[in-house]
């Protein structure tokens, strides 16, 4: 992994010549994705972030946390305990800068010897479970990480919108897989990353999915396509 996401944020922290990220996907092109917004405040998130920061209590595992920007709010604004997590070194870094007291650079999978209260995954949360046949192992790992009265709160969006449809109103879907497995590719200053694959659910994929590893779940908001699931033990 060469880091981009990593290096956009700390080029755009210390003001080092920052260039917006270019991401793009299997179905998608090229997109710009503004550095600045990895850094937006509360009142600059979207309704399924503002609830689920409002939502979260007791001790917090913020995976995937990026430059730090929910893991700040939980922390500062709401006096909570609060765990950063996320695979990328330079990220992690940044958010140590920016006052983090508890950021850590692991994967999930490996991530053990503490138990929360709320986990959070936003921004496409259900993106690190990669495919639908990963989805057990990544669930069981989030199991094992909650308390017992504790709750995961996950976003995703159901991306069939952005297929073709026939003239009856019919989807055409490629063969072969889950409408929802993307490869993703993620570009910065001229260099690009490996894909990795990224998973979009619709909510009742992700409801049966983890029903199935032991939980209850309650969608909790819904925005157009897109959705906050809330999952507790059952």
């Amino acid at each position: 992994m060469k880091d981009l996401m990593g290096r956009a944020i700390w080029d755009y922290y210390h003001n080092d010549n920052p260039e917006d990220l270019q991401t793009e996907t299997s179905i998608s092109e090229l997109d710009e994705l503004p550095v600045d917004y990895l850094f937006r405040d509360f009142e600059e998130m979207n309704g399924i972030e503002q609830k689920a920061l409002q939502l979260s209590e007791g001790k917090i595992l913020d995976i995937g946390a990026g430059a730090g920007s929910h893991a700040l709010y939980l922390q500062n604004e709401k006096g909570l305990e609060v765990v950063a997590l996320d695979i990328s070194p330079k990220s992690v870094e940044v958010c140590k800068l920016r006052g983090i007291k508890n950021a850590v650079c692991e994967n999930i999978l490996d991530f053990s010897g503490e138990t929360f209260d709320t986990v959070l995954l936003l921004m496409n949360g259900t993106g690190i479970f990669e495919s639908l046949p990963k989805i057990d192992p990544y669930l069981q790992k989030l199991h094992a990480l909650l308390n017992d009265n504790g709750q995961i709160l996950i976003d995703s969006t159901d991306i069939l919108y952005m297929f073709d449809r026939d003239e009856d109103g019919g989807v055409y879907i490629p063969a072969g897989g889950y409408y929802g497995e993307l490869d993703y590719v993620v570009h910065y200053k001229g260099e690009s990353e490996e894909p990795i694959t990224w998973l979009y659910l619709d909510f009742n994929t992700l409801k049966n999915a983890a029903e199935h590893n032991g939980f209850r779940v309650e969608r909790i908001l819904k925005d157009e396509d897109s959705y906050l699931a809330k999952l507790t033990k059952k």
